[in-house]
């Protein structure tokens, strides 16, 4: 007589195998971001790890001039240059060097001032902090970009405070 079966869930039938949890902790992870987004008066973009636009709330719409619904959902290579982002001499910014595409490369906290082009035509100046977001440590679920509109202010010497 052989005992040699498929392998047996020793934790009980209604148990999820650690896969299954993790997977379900990365996802938890974004829709917690979508919720605190929703809630924030501040303009939030977030992706997945892979950098794949997973929403934006309706304060960055306003500054992006189109909804996530309008948008939907779009790949690293499409939003890093849906939005023409540029520095603020008006010379092309490489998508390498905006604060969301850093915080998903390092997996660390990013920051800059820079021009976009929003899909309804208006240019505006906008502050990027980025933020990379983790189910637990060493396990990088994605990332935000917390942004608003810049507006250059006058420094003693008349010259723009960027």
């Amino acid at each position: 007589m052989s005992f040699a079966t498929a392998p047996v869930n020793l934790a009980g039938p209604n148990t999820t195998f650690p896969t299954e949890r993790r997977m379900a902790q990365r996802n938890l992870v974004l829709i917690l971001a979508r919720d605190l987004a929703d809630k924030l008066a501040s303009a939030v973009f977030l992706v997945d790890d892979q950098g794949t636009l997973v929403y934006f709330n309706e304060r960055a719409a306003e500054i992006l001039g189109r909804t996530y619904a309008e948008s939907g959902s779009m790949r690293l290579e499409e939003w890093s240059k849906a939005f023409s982002p540029m520095d603020l001499d008006g010379s092309d910014l490489p998508a390498e060097d905006l604060p969301l595409i850093v915080a998903l490369r390092d997996h660390q906290p990013a920051h800059r001032v820079f021009r976009i082009r929003s899909m309804d035509g208006n240019t505006r100046d906008i502050a990027v902090t980025a933020l990379p977001f983790f189910a637990r440590k060493g396990e990088f679920v994605g990332a935000a970009a917390i942004f608003w509109e810049h507006r250059l202010e006058p420094t003693a010497d008349g010259s723009g405070d960027r």
